[in-house]
């Protein structure tokens, strides 16, 4: 896959301390950039966690000159305590997650995830289960429609953006990223230049419920962090301001309890130089903390 660029890797390098070696497991292995950062880092082994079957095909693409070091596994990154009893496996040297949509699934047609084409709203990152942003729309009442454009979205508009969509449903199914998109831009009003498309809150609030992306993201954290070793790291790197918040703070609860110690008072972002390479960097807030010694 072309134009693949993994964001914040020097920093994730940094903070997981990649060049001493040791087992790490990438929980969102995606097209594989990190994890082959890693490799060429020094880690000795990664396990690799992704949901997207697309993106493990490529990622093994990617990581073949590492094929016996490096095992891929479709699973959720909430399911990495399971993936590590089934190995029998206790503790890590290191974790890392990035919490964002991968480049392929932005680009690649058919998925559903941006309004820059026309094609079926489907927006799963796992097309082998669950609903459709078309389902939800489907069904949905217009107060769970409007509850979720303002939850996941922080649409102002979002009992506005609600109801348009529940009277065009009753016309024709909203079954196309187009349609939304148009929809939403219509029942949004216009104020001068906007800076960003009228659809765009409204997207990102379907992919996340769809996805389920902050449900039991805390108690990721807080697994995550006990299957590390003493003085290992976890590696966090959130795009938009509801999933950070969740880092943060569970970060800050997880140190009150000796659990980790908080190694960024402050999010880690892009510098220039790399947003202007890569613009999708440019919302990337990395958050890292290392696991406490002496506690349970």
């Amino acid at each position: 896959m072309t134009g693949h660029v993994p964001v914040l890797t020097t920093e994730v390098l940094h903070w997981l301390q990649a060049s001493r070696g040791g087992q790490f497991v990438d929980c969102t292995v995606g097209l594989g950039g990190h994890t082959r950062a890693l490799l060429e880092a020094g880690a000795t082994r990664v396990i690799g966690l992704d949901r997207d079957l697309d993106a493990l095909a490529i990622a093994r693409e990617t990581l073949a000159p590492w094929h016996d070091k490096v095992e891929l596994v479709h699973a959720d990154y909430r399911s990495i305590g399971d993936v590590l009893d089934r190995r029998g496996i206790d503790l890590v040297d290191g974790a890392l997650a990035d919490l964002g949509v991968s480049s392929l699934q932005f680009d690649a047609p058919g998925r559903g995830f941006s309004f820059q084409r026309d094609e079926p709203l489907d927006m799963r990152m796992d097309r082998s289960t669950g609903d459709t942003a078309a389902n939800l729309v489907a069904r949905a009442s217009e107060r769970e429609l409007a509850n979720a454009i303002f939850q996941f979205g922080e649409e102002r508009f979002s009992r506005r953006v609600a109801r348009a969509i529940v009277n065009a449903r009753g016309e024709a199914p909203v079954a196309t990223t187009g349609r939304l998109a148009a929809i939403v831009r219509r029942a949004i009003p216009r104020r001068g230049a906007m800076r960003i498309d009228p659809a765009t809150r409204t997207f990102q609030a379907f992919r996340i419920w769809v996805n389920r992306e902050l449900d039991g993201l805390d108690r990721f954290l807080e697994t995550a962090a006990r299957r590390l070793r003493e003085g290992a790291r976890l590696v966090i790197i959130a795009f938009h301001s509801l999933e950070d918040r969740i880092v943060k703070h569970t970060f800050r609860a997880l140190q009150a309890r000796q659990v980790v110690k908080v190694l960024t008072k402050r999010p880690i972002v892009p510098g220039a130089e790399e947003v202007q390479r890569n613009a999708r960097a440019r919302s990337a807030k990395l958050r890292a903390a290392e696991r406490a010694s002496g506690t349970a």
